[in-house]
């Protein structure tokens, strides 16, 4: 999947498959996870969003099964 980099301090980049609504966020640490079954408006959202971080841990991290990668 490809990422695209993202201003964030503590997102670098962000993927997003529409045929698999699979999200991928790679953190500044390193680390890279996958978010499962993510509708397309979630992602749109997650790009528009003031802080790409908060967004994650608001309307992401709670809401979808997600595995490390």
């Amino acid at each position: 999947m490809r990422r695209r980099l993202v201003e964030s301090a503590s997102v670098r980049s962000v993927g997003y498959d529409v045929a698999a609504r699979t999200l991928e966020v790679e953190y500044v640490n390193g680390s890279a996870y996958q978010y499962y079954d993510v509708p397309q408006p979630t992602y749109a959202g997650l790009l528009a969003a003031p802080s790409i971080g908060a967004y994650v841990n608001a309307e992401i991290k709670p809401y979808f099964e997600f595995a490390e990668i």
